[in-house]
């Protein structure tokens, strides 16, 4: 699918449709097989991603039952050994917490994806698991799926220290440590995405967690003795989904908005922090708190952007830095990212998309090792191609804003975002051309 986006002036929205959040979607799934009860998931996102992880639960024996206001998990007594390969997708979430999963449950899976998918690397958490006795074989020596996991119950206790701040390596070990022979422990080099320790606290595992004065995170993790307690959940706005729109008014002049129902979890928002710092008017309004803080978010252009440098807390912003290079090409002066070499093994080399796209668009751009150097100045008209990550085809699409664009492979934008273009056709002009 080929997209083409005309500039646009100054607008006004109030979004109410953002797609629900990809995280928490994941991992409603996946943690209603831990239960002995029917978990009730209201807003689950309806992405290609999060399917894909749905699909692969009733693979193991989940049963859905779709109800007017939402969907019931009703889980298996014991997870199935499935006949088939359990096809991931895309998404590298559901690869890695299934590994976590299921490398303590009895059987063999094979899990697999799509060739973007297959090509990331899987030791971060292959290696890890393996240390505490799970049996996980694959191409690479184990880095490379397809994976086969023979899964057995009660893997060894570890102290486990992460050299990364990593939530998808946390989550995989959260959910074989719950069923190891003993009470586990993991550190990571400072606080990563913590929606699996807040939803199974939530849900009655019992895990200690505490960060230290250099910022690191302590995370105790005890075997559960009994099942989980269901879940009962509304699943807010994504704010990685929220943040191309935020992105979109803090590039157009004489802009505003508010982006409705939020999920405002500290770790997922410092995005907007950054695009504060860099001169936009942004308005945090929490109004619900069950397992993860809830709001609306305000947001005005800046007369000009500030240039600015990124260092820290990369694990809290690595989803949204394509996003933020949108908003240094279009900041005064030379923006600096570093520390951000994760760029490198996503959905496809981020560090690279974004130079050479920027490049293209008439921006001066560096790659560097960790990261990347930008130049703010003047888009041009141009077309570039999304590499097959969603974040890359939604970020430039925004760009497209300030000159026009067109964008190729953009069908990868429903792994996460389905009404992405809908929304952005309220904004601007897109052109959809589906034989491309």
């Amino acid at each position: 699918m080929r997209i083409k986006v005309s500039p646009s002036v100054g607008f006004k929205i109030d979004l109410s449709k953002i797609a629900p959040d990809k995280s928490i979607s994941h991992r409603s799934v996946i943690f209603s097989l831990l239960s002995y009860k029917p978990s009730f998931v209201k807003n689950y996102l309806q992405g290609e991603d999060t399917l894909n992880t749905l699909e692969i639960a009733k693979k193991l024996g989940l049963v859905v039952k779709e109800e007017k206001d939402g969907l019931i998990f009703i889980p298996p007594k014991q997870l199935k050994e499935p006949s088939e390969i359990l096809d991931c997708g895309n998404a590298g979430t559901a690869i890695r917490l299934y590994l976590g999963l299921l490398s303590a449950r009895e059987g063999m899976f094979v899990l697999s994806g799509d060739c973007y998918l297959n090509a990331r690397p899987m030791k971060r958490v292959v290696e890890p698991l393996r240390q505490i006795g799970a049996s996980i074989f694959g191409r690479d020596g184990g880095n490379l799926a397809p994976l086969v996991v023979i899964g057995k119950p009660r893997l060894n206790a570890f102290n486990y220290v992460s050299k990364i701040a990593s939530a998808q390596v946390k989550s995989a070990l959260i959910l074989s440590g719950l069923y190891a022979k003993g009470e586990c422990k993991y550190t990571e080099p400072q606080l990563s995405r913590d929606h699996s320790e807040r939803m199974l606290m939530g849900m009655g595992a019992n895990l200690e967690s505490k960060l230290n004065p250099n910022g690191a995170l302590e995370l105790k993790i005890f075997p559960q003795k009994n099942p989980l307690n269901p879940l009962e959940i509304d699943i807010p706005a994504d704010p990685s989904s929220a943040f191309f729109f935020a992105l979109a008014i803090a590039i157009t002049p004489n802009s505003r908005g508010i982006l409705r129902n939020v999920l405002l979890n500290a770790t997922r928002i410092e995005a907007f922090r950054v695009l504060e710092q860099m001169g936009v008017h942004i308005t945090y309004r929490e109004y619900a708190s069950t397992y993860e803080s809830i709001g609306d978010i305000e947001i005005s252009s800046p007369n000009y952007l500030k240039a600015i440098e990124i260092h820290q807390r990369i694990a809290w912003l690595i989803d949204e830095l394509p996003a933020l290079a949108i908003a240094m090409a279009c900041a005064k002066g030379v923006s600096k990212v570093g520390n951000a070499k994760e760029l490198r093994v996503k959905e496809t080399d981020r560090i690279v998309a974004i130079v050479r796209n920027l490049q293209l668009c008439g921006i001066e751009a560096k790659e560097l090792e960790d990261g990347f150097e930008i130049c703010g100045g003047d888009f041009k008209m141009c077309e570039v191609p999304s590499y097959g990550d969603h974040r890359i085809a939604m970020s430039f699409a925004i760009a497209g804003l300030r000159s026009g664009i067109t964008i190729t492979q953009a069908e990868y934008i429903n792994i996460s975002f389905p009404n992405f273009l809908e929304i952005l056709n309220a904004i601007t002009q897109v052109e959809v051309d589906n034989e491309s």
